[in-house]
């Protein structure tokens, strides 16, 4: 929900300041309405009702993958497309992929969602509200009551937590450049272990945003910091990510390097695999080079999931090839799982297909509305 308009209303109304507390305690909880909220007085939950929309965005459209990968696709109050997807892994995480922008300016040649008109930076209450859809789903799920039969708030989230249901991990990997929304992204990230998701379990991804970086190193909870790199070489790297002209990887790789000795984390750097254009052994060893030192970073390779744009993905063997090239040069690397392809919800794919408000797209169902029903 609007979490200023709440404190607003609740504020003209004369109310305590305990209540927006225990509104949002609710809401992190799983409830649906205000009705569930019992430790409100009835006239006040019945205000809230007219006056306080209990998302700031609503439902438009949904799609469940073959491999459980559920995606969600939202509309904000001005008709801005959103789209968040949920990760279910068999033992047990539930990881989020949020977005921190409607579209996204920068203009990436791989990605989907930087072919779309760019709309604004969300707000820190429109990025909860994609958690807290995915909150409500799960706890429907599971069968959960979200009233707690008289048990303290802190014992719920607590048993929350160890529930092979509930949410635990969130990437901001979906729509958008986070580090160009940072205070709203870390004023989310600070709410998010009230859902479940702790920040050891949060990660934020960087096309290499180097004052966001340099900003994360002392500001916020300590999440975790991804870079997208994707290419060693700076002319490839412009060629495939334009932000690369602003801010050139030596530099992006010295502001990661002095986030790792403030936070004593390290950097996962993201390395999409594209067939022919980044996946040469040569590349490899430029990759591991500039990787320095390696305490400091883990690689994870990512397969190429198909969008508009004309690359091909890597062969398995070229990417198994690619990563026995960086272990033996000492650099930790894992390949990524991908989840979701087949309802374009994998990483690069996002793009609020049909690209207008409202434009489902072929992979979506209708959504119900607002009330609505990892590191990856």
């Amino acid at each position: 929900m609007d979490l200023a308009l709440l404190d607003d209303r609740l504020a003209a109304r004369g109310e305590p300041s305990f209540r927006s507390r225990q509104v949002w305690e609710w809401a992190a909880r799983g409830a649906d309405s205000y009705e569930q909220m019992t430790n409100l007085p009835l006239e006040l939950r019945e205000a809230l009702t007219d006056e306080v929309p209990f998302s700031s965005l609503v439902q438009v459209g949904e799609a469940l993958a073959a491999d459980g990968t559920a995606k969600a696709l939202f509309e904000t109050a001005d008709g801005r497309p959103v789209e968040t997807v949920l990760m279910r892994y068999r033992d047990g995480r539930r990881s989020l992929c949020l977005s921190s922008q409607s579209g996204c300016p920068l203009t990436c040649t791989f990605c989907a969602t930087g072919r779309m008109k760019f709309g604004r930076n969300l707000t820190g209450s429109e990025i909860l509200d994609q958690a807290l859809h995915f909150r409500r789903t799960e706890s429907a799920a599971e069968g959960r009551s979200v009233t707690g039969g008289g048990t303290p708030p802190d014992e719920i989230r607590g048993r929350d937590r160890r529930s092979r249901r509930g949410l635990n991990h969130a990437v901001f990997m979906g729509m958008g450049e986070p580090l160009m929304n940072l205070d709203n992204v870390l004023a989310a990230c600070e709410r998010l272990p009230e859902l479940g998701v702790a920040t050891s379990n949060t990660a934020i991804s960087t096309v290499g945003w180097v004052p966001g970086i340099e900003r994360m190193a002392s500001e916020g909870p300590p999440v975790r910091l991804a870079l997208s790199l994707h290419a060693a070489d700076d002319a490839l790297r412009s060629e495939l990510m334009p932000v690369n002209e602003r801010y050139p990887l030596a530099d992006v790789l010295d502001a990661c390097l002095r986030w790792h000795a403030a936070r004593r984390r390290q950097v996962f750097v993201e390395y999409l695999m594209l067939d022919g254009v980044n996946d040469r052994y040569e590349q490899a060893l430029e990759l591991a080079a500039a990787l320095e030192p390696r305490r400091a970073f883990k690689v994870n390779l990512i397969p190429y999931n198909p969008t508009d744009a004309e690359f091909r993905g890597s062969g398995r063997n070229a990417i198994a090839a690619f990563r026995v090239a960086l272990e033996q040069r000492g650099l930790r690397t894992t390949v990524r799982l991908t989840r979701g392809r087949d309802i374009d919800a994998a990483c690069g794919q996002l793009a609020a297909r049909g690209g207008q408000p409202g434009a489902a797209g072929d992979h979506y169902e209708a959504g119900r509305g607002g009330d609505g029903e990892a590191l990856v």
